[in-house]
Parts: structure tokens; sequence; C-alpha cells
């Protein structure tokens, strides 16, 4: 039961997102993000996440394993005789360098939307909040054929290609699909992996900046919780350097099964296939058990690389949780470091 977060249950697609052609799908799109978002987050030239840059905003006293020493303000420090850190504004020029998980763990959904469409709105999503005059946004999205580039660049015309480039990439047209022709017994079949796309990112993201992973972290989880997983290590030397924000996406069928009787589990990535019967309450409470406690291994995961952690479900209002998101990292970062640790308290 450890891989209950990579079982799905299929589930017929939204007819009214199925008839709706891809340009027709990405007006929707981009209206849903710009009038939820428009308006809602205000203030000074901030993006998704406060910083990073160069621009001095003050200071603030120093929080112990929160801030890095390197951001030290010797001056205030010596001058109040209390450890402080220097605040920045973002860059004027700031590149967003964006990971997208297309895998086919990616394309379930039993809700309005299905994990792969709610990643692409997570990505819209940051475009509009890092938009803004040089600002440039490249992205890495990993497919089941290896890591597609996008080259950063700036500009509205730049943004809605790589979103019309997610709507319409080609799907598995089965679990465990990689077009190519497959035995009768499905076979694990070898494709790019996320640290891969980590990796990628590593290499290109050459200046500080932000950088953006939205994924199911489902890839490589060890059945061991004290075991890191494989893209821990990359993603922590890209925090070392840059701020990572990594964007869970999940379903709620993944964290617990209903009760309807017997059902067909498929794992998306290998197609292998079981029935089970959803009747037994102790199976369900198995279920719920083993997801629960791989959500909280990757967590747990995020939180040893230092990547600042935005969790999205398909059956929520993905644009409010966004907006809840923002607004909590602004006011920590403005917060004194009592008031934090009071509110934490």
């Amino acid at each position: 039961m450890r891989r209950a977060g990579r079982t799905s249950v299929a589930t017929p697609p939204d007819p009214s997102l199925a008839e709706l052609t891809p340009d027709q799908r990405l007006r929707r799109l981009e209206l849903t993000v710009t009038r939820r978002l428009n308006g809602l987050l205000h203030g000074q030239y901030r993006g998704l996440l406060p910083g990073p840059g160069s621009e001095p905003a003050g200071s603030r006293e120093y929080r112990p394993g929160e801030d890095e020493v390197r951001r030290m303000d010797w001056a205030v420090t010596a001058r109040t005789a209390v450890p402080h850190v220097r605040q920045v504004d973002a860059d004027r020029e700031l590149t967003t360098w964006l990971l997208v998980d297309a895998s086919a763990s990616m394309e379930f959904g039993t809700a309005e939307l299905d994990k792969r469409e709610l990643a692409v709105a997570a990505v819209a999503a940051v475009g509009f909040l890092t938009a803004g005059i040089g600002n440039r946004l490249g992205a890495q999205v990993l497919r089941a054929d290896g890591v597609r580039r996008f080259p950063a660049r700036s500009g509205r015309t730049h943004l809605l290609g790589l979103l019309r480039a997610l709507l319409t990439a080609p799907r598995a047209t089965e679990p465990g699909d990689r077009s190519r022709s497959r035995p009768e017994t499905p076979q694990p079949v070898a494709a790019a992996e996320l640290a891969d796309g980590l990796d990628a990112v590593h290499r290109v993201a050459n200046q500080r900046g932000l950088v953006v992973v939205v994924s199911d972290f489902l890839d490589g989880l060890p059945d061991d919780p004290d075991e890191p997983p494989p893209w821990e290590r990359t993603l922590r030397r890209l925090s070392a350097r840059h701020q990572v924000l990594a964007i869970e996406v999940t379903d709620p069928r993944e964290l617990e099964l209903p009760d309807v009787g017997l059902i067909t589990l498929v794992d998306p990535e290998t197609g292998r296939r079981r029935e089970v019967c959803t009747s037994d309450r102790r199976l369900r409470e198995r279920y719920a058990a083993a997801a629960a406690a791989q959500r909280d291994q990757v967590r747990q995961a995020l939180r040893r690389s230092a990547a600042t952690h935005l969790a999205l479900r398909t059956d929520r209002d993905f644009s409010a949780d966004i907006v809840r998101h923002v607004h909590a990292q602004r006011r920590m970062a403005a917060a004194p470091a009592g008031a934090v640790r009071g509110g934490a308290a």
C-alpha cells in the first residue's frame, strides 16, 4: 500500500473541457487566472515570492534557522547589538525557470480539473505573477520521451506559447502508454525522471532567480520514509542559489478511496492493474494511512531541501490557494522575528 498516491481510478473527462479547442481552453485559462488574481495582490513590485533581488528594502531581526548568514546586515547589527539581516525587493529583471511534470501520473483527476490541467493553471499563475518589463520565463517540461526545453524569454506571447504547448501536448492513450507498442504484460519503460529535469534546470539557471517546480513529487519516492528521494539532492543544490517554490499537485482520490464497491486501480506509470473491493473499511483505512505517510514524506523532503511548499488540489480553488500563499509569504517577510515566532507557536 505504499504506492497509494500513485494509484488511480479511471474517470471520464469533463465534457465541457473536452469539447473546447486548444485556443478556447487557453483563453478560458487566461481569463480565469487574470480575473481571479488581478487586483487581489497589491503592494510594491514583488512577485510570487518576496525577493530574490538586490533592491535594498531595509533590515529586520535575524531569525535563527530561517535566514542565511550571508544576508547579515553587519552595520545595523553593530549599531543595535541585535543580529539583523538585509531585506531586498525583487530585481527589476527577474528570470524564472519552471520545471513542469507532464509524466503519466499527472494525467489523473476526479474533480473539475485533472492534475495535468491544474499544473498548467499553476504555470499560468506563475507567469502572471512574475510578469514585468525585462522579466524572463523559461521552462523544462518533463515528458515520457524526455525533457522539452523552452528558452527564457519575456512577454505575453512567449507565456501563451508555453501554455499552448502544455495544453496540446499528446497524452497517453492508456495508463502506462509511452506512445509505442506495449507487450500484453505492461513493463516499466525508462523515461526522464524528476531528478533529470532538476539537473536540466540547474544547468541553464546560471543567474540567481526563481525556480518553480510543478509536480506530484511521487517520482522515485522510496518505500523507506527515512531514505531521501533521488530528486532531493538536486533540489537542495538549486535552493542554495535560487529561491525555489515547489508546487505539489494532488487529487482527493490519491488520499482516500471512496466506498464504491469493486474497482480497478491502475498505476499510470506502468499500466499495472489491480482489482480491489472498496467496501472493505479496513482496506480504505490502510490506503488513507499509506497515502498520508507518503505525502508527509514529500513534505519532509521539500523542507530539507529548503524549498517553499505550495500544495494545490484538483478539488479546490487553486487561485485562492495561491493568493493565500503569496500573502502569507509577504507577511512572513515583513513581520518582526518575535511576531513570526509567536504566531508559529
